[in-house]
């Protein structure tokens, strides 16, 4: 395989992921979005600065020219790394041909990050994850503004695929409306694809301020519509779970959402 071949087959930058040609059509005749979700390790604060500084200023615009609209950008509630960046892609066609579309932009071939040479790395590891959205909530939404805003990104593992594909439809059947009623935001839901801890799904939540996400998640507990769904007994947590990781990030200075 040539240099020019091998670079449109490979993830440039960190940018961009090949390789999902395979994934069924039928995913993608139905409308919902697919998602990425990008974790970028880093070993300094300044190593983060300058990736931070390149999405800013760069990297941000070309996902935005390539199609990729809105880019999340979020950092943990404390620390550094890793970073968080959500890509929101229409179509498998779309997430195919990122690679290609971020080869060709002439703004980016030349950046210390996009181009990082093995002796100066732009950051430690990258470890990604994809997914297709809900049939409840088939596309991505950005439903709170402003300054302050906390997200959490919560992920929910399954001990099989048949108990995880029981919680998709939990969250299907009403759940996803019990969060809306109860301020639980919803910025997507996604079930996995490709990634690790599988069989999976994950969502994210966005509030206008740490205060509130703890107010509202105490509103939906309470809620006697969330009380009659769970005690259904075919979607008791003990039956459909093996582990949930909750994470609270904050939207960096680049992010979009």
């Amino acid at each position: 395989m040539n240099r020019r071949k091998f670079m449109k087959s490979s993830a440039i930058g960190g940018l961009a992921v090949s390789g999902a040609a395979g994934l069924p059509q039928v995913l993608a005749a139905d409308g919902r979005d697919y998602f990425e979700i990008r974790n970028y390790e880093f070993e300094t604060q300044e190593q983060a600065s300058a990736f931070e500084s390149f999405l800013e200023k760069t990297g941000v615009p070309a996902l935005n020219r390539a199609g990729i609209n809105p880019v999340g950008v979020f950092v943990p509630e404390e620390g550094f790394s890793p970073v968080t960046i959500l890509l929101r892609h229409k179509s498998v066609e779309a997430l195919v041909s990122l690679t290609e579309k971020l080869v060709s932009d002439k703004q980016l071939a030349s950046t210390d990050v996009f181009d990082a040479p093995a002796a100066s790395p732009a950051y430690k590891r990258l470890e990604s994850s994809l997914f297709v959205a809900f049939a409840g909530m088939p596309e991505l939404e950005v439903p709170i503004k402003g300054e302050g805003r906390v997200f959490q990104l919560r992920i929910y593992e399954s001990p099989s695929v048949k108990t995880g594909q029981k919680k998709i439809e939990m969250f299907n059947r009403g759940e996803i409306e019990i969060f809306r009623k109860t301020g639980l935001h919803p910025v997507f839901f996604g079930e996995a694809l490709v990634g690790s801890k599988m069989p999976n799904l994950t969502y994210m939540l966005s509030f206008r301020s740490r205060e509130e996400q703890k107010v509202n998640w105490k509103q939906f507990v309470s809620s006697p519509e969330w009380k009659e769904l769970s005690a259904i007994p075919e979607y008791a947590d003990k039956k459909i779970l093996s582990d949930i990781t909750n994470l609270l990030l904050k939207p960096s200075p680049s992010s979009q959402i």
